[in-house]
């Protein structure tokens, strides 16, 4: 297996060839575990539970090495990765830099309370706030965006002593109790029912507008205004929060209308509602910008970060917080806390991949790469593929959304299909991995997501893939 210390890279390097000798990787010196295929296979199947997923039927794919926006399985086939993973690899596979910090964090200080104060916790708050847009100038840290969502909640129901929380449909926010049942697609209904108080309402979605509207500023419009009814039939005195995922993620990549964040930011000051930004997925610079809000210049009361934070390097989220409800705090206690809230590992992983992103300039390359090369590219190869009905998206975030026929917008799949009514889905995301291309798919969306680092080169070798793969599509459309 190639070394970690590659040297410096910049984002127009193409990753490192897997040497003839890596297939598999060399076990640790420091302590012992099996790399053989068929360990690593057994050892899953007997003792892993896996998240989302059939247990009995899960078949993970063992995976030897990453790097850049590539990886290998154990038999050396190559990926190039067009989901990031979980849209959190923002920074790309075994960045050096990125490596070296944790490596040089854990020899000085591996680990110590959140009730210390330590360097590197500091400094990465202080880097996180200087970015954040606004008055956002506290940062609670947290393991992931699932707890900071939890812990949003919480701060935004004692800072207004309400208990009322706005969520939308198409929507995820995690999989603890609270963000699960904030969450507004079916992976809630399991647990259901939830944290009590959820109030559900419609966000703008233009291509499927649940207004029937037929442009975006009327998307927009109408939109607002039912989010005011919705207030008004349950009383804004008794709702604490509007929760928002700035630009929806997993469930379509839907971009909101101009207009539309400034609207809520107007309602949330009007009748004292805190509004809530969850930039879990798409802050960072996964939009082309430090966060989606500062394509509208909206800044609201809390922003919830993490994935591109560090890029999933060392697992790590937060709440960026304005003073006004940071004092609401400052003479009660906080009735919240994690054991790793802001482990010295996880923040030093932070402050390394935010001084990364600048001195590579990865913001701007990721809003370049939407504007030139990955827009425009997805727009042609939508001309030539009638499965597909839409493309939309911003920075290094977008989605295909794929019909049956155009006219009608009938989806490739039922929502929520599984089994056969999902096998179209399948075969696609099939053809796109026998392929070389990892793909992120959800239920008749494929998203272009891949690491922020991806060059233009691997964009273009990526949608060469889904040209092919779309063929498959292609064959289940009727009109």
């Amino acid at each position: 297996m190639t070394q970690l210390d590659e040297g410096p890279r910049t984002l127009t390097d193409a990753p490192a060839p897997l040497p003839a000798t890596g297939r598999i990787p060399l076990p640790p010196r420091s302590f012992r575990v099996p790399t053989d295929q068929e360990s690593v296979r057994r050892g899953d199947r007997d003792h892993v539970f896996h998240s989302w997923a059939v247990h009995g039927a899960v078949e993970p794919l063992p995976i030897a090495r990453a790097l850049g926006s590539r990886f290998w399985d154990l038999d050396g086939k190559e990926y190039l990765d067009f989901s990031s993973q979980l849209v959190n690899v923002n920074i790309g596979y075994q960045h050096p830099k990125l490596v070296a910090a944790i490596q040089e964090q854990a020899g000085r200080m591996a680990t110590l309370g959140p009730s210390f104060a330590i360097d590197v916790r500091s400094e990465a708050a202080r880097l996180v706030a200087e970015r954040t847009p606004g008055d956002l100038d506290l940062i609670f840290f947290t393991t992931g965006g699932a707890e900071a969502n939890e812990n949003a909640i919480r701060m935004a129901r004692v800072h207004t002593g309400r208990h009322k929380i706005f969520a939308a449909y198409r929507s995820y926010h995690g999989g603890t109790a609270g963000s699960m049942a904030l969450t507004g697609d079916p992976r809630r209904w399991a647990t259901e029912p939830g944290m009590p108080g959820v109030v559900r309402f419609w966000g703008p979605f233009p291509y499927r507008s649940a207004f029937h509207s037929t442009t975006p500023e009327e998307e927009c419009q109408r939109a607002l205004q039912h989010l005011r009814e919705t207030l008004m039939v349950e009383g804004p005195h008794t709702v604490a929060a509007i929760i928002l995922e700035t630009v929806v993620g997993t469930n379509g990549i839907i971009v909101p209308p101009d207009g539309y964040l400034a609207g809520v930011r107007a309602i949330c000051d009007e009748y004292g509602i805190v509004m809530i930004s969850d930039e879990v997925m798409a802050g960072f610079g996964r939009c082309g910008e430090w966060f989606a809000v500062d394509h509208w210049d909206v800044t609201p009361d809390l922003l919830v970060f993490a994935k591109g934070v560090n890029s999933g390097y060392v697992p790590l989220g937060g709440v960026a917080i304005t003073p006004a409800i940071a004092d609401t705090f400052r003479h009660r206690p906080f009735t919240g806390g994690l054991t790793y809230s802001g482990h010295p590992l996880a923040c030093a992983s932070a402050v390394a991949s935010i001084q990364i992103y600048e001195e590579e300039g990865i913001v701007d390359h990721a809003r370049s790469l939407g504007a030139d090369v990955i827009g425009p590219q997805l727009r042609a190869l939508a001309e030539r593929h009638p499965s597909v009905g839409e493309v939309r998206g911003l920075g290094v975030f977008w989605a295909l959304e794929l019909v049956r026929d155009r006219t009608t917008r009938e989806p490739l799949v039922p929502y929520n299909a599984a089994g056969a009514d999902n096998a179209p889905m399948a075969e696609f995301a099939a053809a796109c991995k026998q392929r070389g291309l990892w793909p992120f798919v959800h239920f008749n969306t494929t998203h272009v997501v891949p690491p922020l680092t991806t060059t233009a080169e691997e964009i273009a070798e990526g949608i060469a893939i889904l040209d092919e793969a779309l063929e498959v599509a292609d064959r289940h459309t009727t009109g």
